[in-house]
Parts: C-alpha cells; sequence; structure tokens
C-alpha cells in the first residue's frame, strides 16, 4: 500500500485514496478546513429511534446528513461520494458486538440500510491551529484520546449509554480562547462540556483512553473535553441491533463542505 501525503490531498482525492485501498489511517490533520464526519448505518427499522436519540443529544451528535435507505451518497456533503469505501476504515457491530474493522463494507452493504453523517471535533480544528493553538495528537500519533464518561446521554428506545469525550490539553488561557473558538462550531460538537479535572466526568486516568491514543501534557495544562461521535457507538452496543457500521474511532469521513460553512 503506498501512502499519500493526505494533508495534502483535497476531500475527494483522499476518499478516492480511501477508495483505492491506498490510505488507511486517522484523518484529524488532513484535509484542514473540511468538514470531517462520524458515520453510523443502521437498518431501516432501527433508524427512528437512532435519529431521536441524535435529536435528544445534539452535543455529540449532531446531523450532518440523513441518507435515504439504501443510498450511499450524501448528496448535501459530498455529492458523488460512496459512504460504503470513502472512509479509511469502518467497524462493524453484530448483535452490539465489534467483529471486524474492515476498509470496506459493500460486501455488506444492504438496500435496507440508513446512513447517518454527524458532526465531528475535527471540524474545528483549523480554526484552533489558526488561532496558534497547539494540538499535540497530531503531532505524536494522530489519534485524539476519547475517554468513556460515567454522564449518560439522554435515552432514546433502545438506544441508551455514556458520553464520550475527546480531549486536547491547553495551558488555561488557551483552554478559554478554544472554548469560545468552538462554540462556533456545533457541527464540531460545539464548545467543551468540561474542563479540568476528570473525575468529574468518571475518568480515570487520562494516559488509558477507551478510543484514540493518549497524548502527552506540558507542566501546567488542563485537560479540555468535548462531546464525542463515537457515542453512538457506545450506544449501539446496549442497543444490539443486528448490523450496525460505523467509521472506526479516529478514521473519518471527509466531506466537500468548509468547515467555516458550519460556523454560526
Amino acid at each position: 500500500m503506498t501512502t499519500p501525503d493526505a494533508q495534502a490531498l483535497s476531500p475527494a482525492e483522499l476518499r478516492s485514496a480511501c477508495r483505492r485501498g491506498d490510505f488507511a489511517g486517522p484523518t484529524s490533520g488532513k484535509a484542514p478546513g473540511f468538514v470531517q464526519a462520524n458515520m453510523v448505518m443502521l437498518p431501516a427499522d432501527w433508524a427512528a429511534e437512532f435519529r431521536e436519540f441524535c435529536a435528544r443529544n445534539p452535543k455529540p451528535c449532531p446531523v450532518l446528513e440523513i441518507l435515504a435507505p439504501g443510498d450511499p451518497e450524501p448528496k448535501h456533503i459530498a455529492p458523488g461520494a460512496d459512504v460504503r469505501c470513502d472512509l479509511p476504515r469502518y467497524r462493524v457491530f453484530r448483535d452490539g458486538v465489534v467483529v471486524a474493522e474492515p476498509t470496506d463494507i459493500r460486501d455488506l452493504w444492504r438496500d435496507d440500510l440508513v446512513t447517518f453523517l454527524l458532526g465531528c471535533s475535527f471540524v474545528a480544528e483549523a480554526a484552533l491551529m489558526a488561532a496558534g493553538l497547539l494540538l499535540p495528537h497530531l503531532a505524536e500519533t494522530g489519534f485524539v484520546p476519547m475517554y468513556r464518561t460515567t454522564w449518560q446521554c439522554q435515552p432514546a428506545g433502545r438506544f441508551h449509554g455514556p458520553l464520550v469525550v475527546s480531549m486536547r490539553p491547553f495551558l488555561p488561557a488557551d483552554a478559554a480562547r478554544a472554548a469560545a473558538i468552538t462554540a462556533h462550531y456545533p457541527m464540531a460538537h460545539g464548545a467543551p462540556v468540561h474542563i479540568d479535572n476528570p473525575a468529574a466526568l468518571g475518568i480515570r486516568d487520562l494516559d488509558h483512553p477507551e478510543y484514540g491514543r493518549a497524548v502527552s501534557m506540558r507542566p501546567g495544562e488542563v485537560p479540555v473535553f468535548w462531546a464525542c461521535g463515537v457515542t453512538p457507538q457506545e450506544a449501539i452496543a446496549n442497543a444490539k441491533p443486528p448490523l450496525a457500521i460505523t467509521h472506526a474511532p479516529g478514521h473519518m469521513f471527509v466531506a466537500d463542505i468548509t468547515a467555516e460553512s458550519t460556523r454560526i
């Protein structure tokens, strides 16, 4: 597999590299300035309940686009794309259990699958970097650390579970700046849900995230936590639909719309 310089690629070029099997890595920092999306695919008879789960939990689940059953093309945010093969890596659930993480799910596609594309915190990263704020995960691993909290989402039908958060460390003054910047990006989960004191979220050890990889923290920095689009994967594990397909954590769908187009 050749590995292109994904950061230099346009969204369409990055999706094409995924489709060819040339890129299968994390997408944080890639195609900067463009929207990235979390993804959930569910059978149509589960879709209404999940849609309600998103409506009741807009911080972790901001809806960018919902595709009709059996339609793999996101006509609003990336016309011509194919959600079955244009992500670098997927996660397949059977009865709530992860059974595979393939790079292409065309062999699993069904005409009753409904695709939800949800906003991602990566949308605001370009704005944070433009403000001179450092994001250590980009230099260290490419994976932002994500933690399962003890805060519970609002349930909807069979979907329920804890809030998952992503974390980026900042000096206190920079944490306030980051909060103010991200408040303008609801499709990037908006402002942080919590700053400092991980124990208040039920997080015991920042060095051992449930998803992604830990990042180093400099002296004086505090952890800043945003709602995370991996939250639906916890709800899927609890709801146990016969089939669900999501993005693999950190491996997003990169859309054609700009991050600035989602700014309020």
